[in-house]
């Protein structure tokens, strides 16, 4: 699958951190906008997958698709660029600024919101035939998905935010680890295995993605959640954001960058 060496792909992170960062403000909101709305057709392919076959298994696996997709045609989702983006500014590149990355991650969660969303608004008229009748039993499964992982959260107090910071530290961890696979390989085939792996992880165990949760939350209550906007900020999104944070500049953005391009000195062995 033509591997590439570590230290060649953690070249490419810090080079990718680095256009993304100096990207114009149009492109960025395009390229977000349609990242979040892949992932969000991907989630709606995969609850509906698991609902139809009873199997959340098989959604989990065939999920990676919208992922792999929106990779390939170089759109920015906000959990990538959390874990790319500051590497250009650690490695000084010209221009590279935390005010630049500040507005990089405000860019991408907005259009990956409005992406998300959109695609939301559409799979809930379908669902409901325009809100003509009650959900099918597709949308009756994002409606409770939206209020065990809300309310869910809530009725356990700290303990469930904890729980739901891990969640998103977790999907993150997975995530990024997705978007660096698939610089790890100079072929198609191999970049989509590489992303295809961590990211069916995330899925399947219920981590919380911050861009899927997009689509999910607000769908959720289009179609009858028995939670409300701010159940979903403040169980759920913005924890979310912040784990997601943390888990992919953590343990893939710095780790990777840390020991394959800013190596420790060598040991003089005497």
């Amino acid at each position: 699958m033509a591997y590439v060496v570590p230290t060649e792909f953690v070249t490419k992170m810090v080079d990718s951190g680095e256009s993304k960062l100096l990207m114009s403000t149009r492109d960025t909101l395009i390229r977000s906008y349609m990242a979040g709305a892949i992932l969000a057709l991907a989630a709606a392919f995969a609850v509906t997958v698991s609902v139809n076959t009873g199997n959340p298994l098989l959604g989990a696996v065939l999920f990676p698709v919208g992922f792999i997709l929106l990779y390939l045609m170089g759109f920015d989702l906000l959990t990538g660029v959390f874990t790319l983006v500051p590497l250009a500014v650690l490695d000084k590149r010209p221009g590279a600024t935390w005010a630049g990355v500040l507005r990089n991650w405000t860019l991408v969660f907005f259009g990956n919101f409005a992406g998300a969303l959109t695609v939301a608004v559409f799979m809930a008229i379908i669902f409901t035939f325009g809100f003509s009748e009650a959900p099918n039993a597709v949308g009756l499964k994002i409606g409770t998905i939206g209020e065990s992982r809300t309310v869910g959260y809530s009725a356990h107090g700290a303990a469930g935010m904890l729980t739901l910071f891990i969640r998103g530290v977790l999907c993150n961890w997975m995530v990024s680890t997705g978007v660096v696979a698939a610089m790890m390989s100079t072929s198609v085939s191999g970049k989509a295995i590489g992303m295809w792996m961590p990211v069916m992880v995330f899925f399947y165990m219920g981590f919380e993605h911050s861009i899927v949760n997009m689509f999910l939350f607000p769908s959720g209550l289009m179609l009858g959640g028995k939670f409300t906007i701010m159940d979903y900020l403040i169980w759920n999104e913005i924890p979310t954001v912040v784990g997601n944070l943390v888990g992919g500049l953590t343990f893939v953005g710095l780790s990777l960058y840390s020991t394959h391009y800013k190596t420790a000195p060598k040991r003089v062995l005497s």
